[in-house]
């Protein structure tokens, strides 16, 4: 699973730093800004939990991949625009496995 995400890592920073806006949809999206590429996040945000209720009541879950995978794609792109990427977050949830949930958030609260 993670060799998606390297891959998807490196694709994402080549058209940050070398993609023509003209024919990249990443590239653009860099080149609009960070307040674009929120939006999009924001959109897909709400699109991937209006596919969950849909999903929750006539069972269409593969619309949800769809939407969850548009959520995790602008997702990703941000992090890229932020000098950051999929490995950081994976890195972070590692950090995270051994820990209860709510052991976890008490210390982020401290």
């Amino acid at each position: 699973m993670s060799d998606v995400l390297a891959e998807l890592d490196k694709v994402l920073a080549q058209r940050k730093n070398a993609g023509d806006p003209e024919s990249s949809y990443v590239a653009k999206l860099h080149h609009k800004g960070l307040n674009k590429i929120l939006e999009k996040v924001g959109e897909e945000c709400t699109e991937t939990i209006l596919a969950a209720k849909d999903a929750q009541h006539d069972s269409d879950t593969q619309h949800l991949v769809y939407e969850t995978a548009d959520l995790w794609f602008h997702s990703l792109v941000m992090l890229s625009h932020l000098g950051l990427s999929a490995e950081d977050v994976l890195n972070e949830l590692a950090r995270r496995f051994d820990l209860s949930g709510l052991e976890e958030k008490a210390r982020r609260q401290s």
